[in-house]
C-alpha cells in the first residue's frame, strides 16, 4: 500500500492549479489592454501608426491579436480556472505570445498612446508569465507527463526552430550591413523580438530534451506559443492584401505552413500526452 501511494499521480487540482488571484486579475487586465490597443489601432490607424510601414505591419496584426491572441488567452485562463492541467500549461504560452507582439509594437512605435499601452502590456505580460510559472509544481507536472509526451521530439523541434530563427535574424542583419540598406522600424523591432524569442525556444527545448523539471513546465507553453505564432504569421500574410492592397505572398505562406507543420505535429502529440496525463481528474 505504501508503495502504491508513493507512485500514484499527484492530484492536479490540489497542487498544480495556481491560487494567486493576482495572476488571474493581471491576465484579465492583459486581455482588456490587448482588446483596447487592437481595436484602437484598427479604428485610428493614421494616428497610432503614423507611417505607411507601421500601418502595413500592424493593421493585420491587430486583427490577429483579436482573433488568436485574445481567445487563446481567455480559453487557457478558463481551463486553468476549472483545474485543467491543459489550460494551466498553455496559459504561460498565451502570455508569451502577447509579450512577443507587445515587444514588437513597443520597439517599433513612436512615443504615443499606442506605445504607452503596449509598454504596459509588455511589462504586465512579463510579470504574469513569470509569476504564473513560479506557482506551478514542476515535480507534479513531470509526474503527470513523463512517459506521455514526446520529450525528445518536442525538445528537438524547439531547439531547431530557435536556432533557425537566430540564423535568420543574423543573416538579415548581415545583409543589411553589407548592402548598407536601411532597416524599417517594424523589421528592426521584429529582429529584436526574435532575438529574445529564439533563445527561450532553445533553452526550453534543451530542458525538455534532458527531461528536466522546468522543461516539462515550459515545453507545452513554448510549443503552444510557437504554434500560435506560425498561425498568426500565416493569417497576417492572408490579411495583408485585404487591409493594405498588397499582393498575396503565396511563396511565404507555403514556407510558413511547412515550417508550422514541423511545430504542429509535436504540439499535437504533446497535447494528447497532457490529456492522457490528466487522467480521471480532468473532469
Amino acid at each position: 500500500m505504501a508503495q502504491q501511494q508513493a507512485t500514484s499521480p499527484v492530484p492536479v487540482r490540489s497542487t498544480i492549479t495556481p491560487t494567486r488571484t493576482i495572476i488571474y486579475i493581471s491576465s484579465l487586465t492583459i486581455a482588456l489592454l490587448l482588446t483596447t490597443t487592437s481595436i484602437a489601432g484598427l479604428l485610428y490607424p493614421a494616428t497610432l501608426y503614423p507611417t505607411e510601414a507601421l500601418r502595413r505591419a500592424f493593421l493585420a496584426n491587430d486583427v490577429v491579436n483579436l482573433a488568436i491572441g485574445l481567445p487563446f488567452l481567455l480559453g487557457s485562463l478558463w481551463l486553468a480556472r476549472r483545474g485543467r492541467l491543459l489550460g494551466l500549461l498553455f496559459w504561460p504560452g498565451a502570455l508569451f505570445f502577447i509579450f512577443y507582439n507587445a515587444l514588437i509594437y513597443t520597439v517599433a512605435l513612436p512615443v504615443n498612446a499606442a506605445f504607452v499601452l503596449n509598454l504596459f502590456l509588455l511589462a504586465l505580460s512579463a510579470y504574469s508569465m513569470i509569476a504564473l510559472v513560479t506557482t506551478i509544481d514542476a515535480q507534479a507536472v513531470r509526474q503527470r507527463l513523463a512517459g506521455h509526451v514526446p520529450e525528445r521530439l518536442a525538445g528537438g523541434v524547439l531547439m531547431g526552430l530557435g536556432i533557425l530563427f537566430i540564423l535568420f535574424v543574423l543573416s538579415a542583419l548581415a545583409d543589411a550591413l553589407l548592402n548598407q540598406a536601411p532597416v524599417s522600424a517594424p523589421d528592426r523591432a521584429l529582429h529584436v523580438a526574435d532575438l529574445m524569442l529564439a533563445p527561450s525556444w532553445v533553452i526550453g527545448g534543451l530542458l525538455l530534451w534532458r527531461r528536466r523539471l522546468l522543461g516539462y513546465v515550459a515545453g507545452a507553453g513554448l510549443l503552444f506559443q510557437a504554434s500560435m505564432l506560425f498561425v498568426g504569421l500565416i493569417a497576417v500574410l492572408l490579411l495583408d492584401p485585404v487591409l493594405n492592397s498588397a499582393p498575396l505572398r503565396v511563396g511565404d505562406i507555403v514556407a510558413l505552413t511547412l515550417m508550422g507543420l514541423v511545430c504542429f505535429v509535436p504540439f499535437g502529440l504533446f497535447l494528447r500526452g497532457i490529456q492522457a496525463g490528466e487522467g480521471p481528474e480532468r473532469r
